[in-house]
């Protein structure tokens, strides 16, 4: 079974409260259901028609490992927290076998 990635762009932070409060819930959440974080941050360079705006790049064992860690309880308690706070895009990839 190839193992997935859950790729996030965030595309503003109205709400920098909510979203460090959401990070506080999010990240041990999304551990506890498997994820393993390779990287987030600040793009180190954008090239072509790339934006610069923060990204976090997750893996899991599997597409439904990843989808059931977005699904549980604990991460939608996350985004509760973060509410309105940001404007993202989450994208869930099967990786090459």
């Amino acid at each position: 079974m190839p193992k997935a990635y859950w790729i996030s762009t965030y595309r503003s932070v109205s709400d920098p409260a909510a979203l460090a409060a959401y990070a506080a819930l999010a990240g041990p959440a999304l551990q506890a259901a498997g994820a393993r974080f390779l990287a987030r941050g600040m793009p180190a360079h954008v090239y072509e028609a790339g934006v610069n705006q923060r990204a976090v790049l997750i893996e899991f064992d599997s597409v439904a490992q990843a989808t059931a860690a977005h699904d549980s309880p604990a991460y939608q308690e996350a985004l509760a927290a973060l509410g309105q706070g940001a404007e993202r895009d989450i994208r869930i990839i099967e990786a090459l076998t």
